[in-house]
């Protein structure tokens, strides 16, 4: 099967992908939006009419953003609420939030996260980046379901990442329990979760009109960065010793566009239960020569892991009482 390809060139940026897209009428919710490529995902949207909810740990700074793209692309129709979703607590109020402003959202686009973080716990006790990147979205995901379905054909995406070939789910440790932790391998399991959870929404709910579908950004120079040395990042090869971006980087609008194709694109009306990159279905890393930016291990799409998934996520939200 010949994989699913934009049009446009693999580094266009998001706001060209939506040149020619008309979403006034539909309703988007965009995580992470105060910063990186949130701004650019919410800028993109909003400059093609869309109304836009923007769920954000830090509301001061998710309210300046508002305000400025408000301004910059003539489209008001944005608001801001709280939420942590390292709390189960403050997802489910948020939810209940948006629920109330939305009955109907037509795009979810799973977009916050952290990255190699020391160790550390949520609220409720999870790995910070398994219960940051994972288990936030999958149950605010779930509590939002309602309105995904009522807004039917609506689209998920989950953000991914080629930092999910550093590791498979750790089904017997997620948490890091008796293991010592490594920072980038609870990164990588969190990424790999996010690709399995977009596998398994789609078989769940691709029949009722929500399909998901999971987009590997590319490599780009955020404030995901954050928890990472420059040392580290130099030998990582990312930025040099001026601390210039490695030129196979993309800029964060770049790096947006592929979340935007992913929600809007006819060519994945009613698709869903792919990697997507560079504006285009992912194909199986070659593992005799492997692309340090593209391609994706086969265990971040296996359907038995997804749905394996899905029932430890919900056994281990359970647990909490949230």
């Amino acid at each position: 099967m010949t994989p699913i390809k934009s049009p446009l060139a693999p580094r266009a940026d998001a706001t060209t992908v939506l040149a020619h897209t008309d979403l006034h009428g539909r309703t988007a919710v965009v995580t992470g939006a105060a910063s990186g490529l949130g701004v650019e995902t919410v800028r993109a949207l909003l400059s093609a009419g869309a109304r836009v909810i923007m769920p954000v740990r830090d509301t001061a700074r998710g309210e300046q953003v508002a305000r400025d793209l408000a301004q910059e692309t003539g489209n008001s129709d944005v608001h801001v609420l709280h939420l942590d979703l390292g709390s189960l607590a403050s997802v489910r109020q948020a939810a209940a939030a948006i629920l109330a402003a939305a009955p109907r959202i037509h795009i979810l686009i799973n977009n916050a996260g952290v990255m190699a973080t020391p160790q550390g716990l949520t609220a409720d006790g999870f790995e910070t980046q398994f219960g940051t990147n994972h288990l936030g979205h999958f149950q605010l995901t779930r509590l939002l379901m309602p309105a995904l379905l009522a807004a039917a054909p609506a689209r998920v995406v989950s953000l991914s990442s080629s930092a999910h070939r550093l590791s498979d789910i750790r089904w017997d440790d997620p948490n890091f329990q008796t293991t010592p932790y490594d920072p980038w391998q609870a990164y990588g399991q969190s990424k790999t979760a996010n690709a399995l959870f977009a596998v398994e929404l789609n078989r769940r709910y691709g029949p009722q009109g929500v399909t998901a579908n999971a987009v590997h950004p590319g490599g780009i120079m955020t404030g995901l960065q954050k928890h990472m040395p420059e040392g580290e990042a130099q030998r990582r090869g990312w930025i040099d010793e001026n601390g210039v971006p490695n030129p196979a980087f993309k800029t964060p609008a770049q790096g947006a566009s592929t979340s935007v194709w992913a929600a809007t694109a006819p060519e994945l009306d009613g698709v869903g239960g792919l990697f997507l990159e560079d504006l285009q279905q992912s194909t199986p890393l070659d593992e005799a020569n492997p692309s340090p930016l593209f391609g994706y291990r086969p265990h971040a799409l296996d359907a038995d892991s997804a749905r394996r998934l899905w029932t430890l996520s919900d056994q281990m939200i359970e647990q909490t009482g949230q």
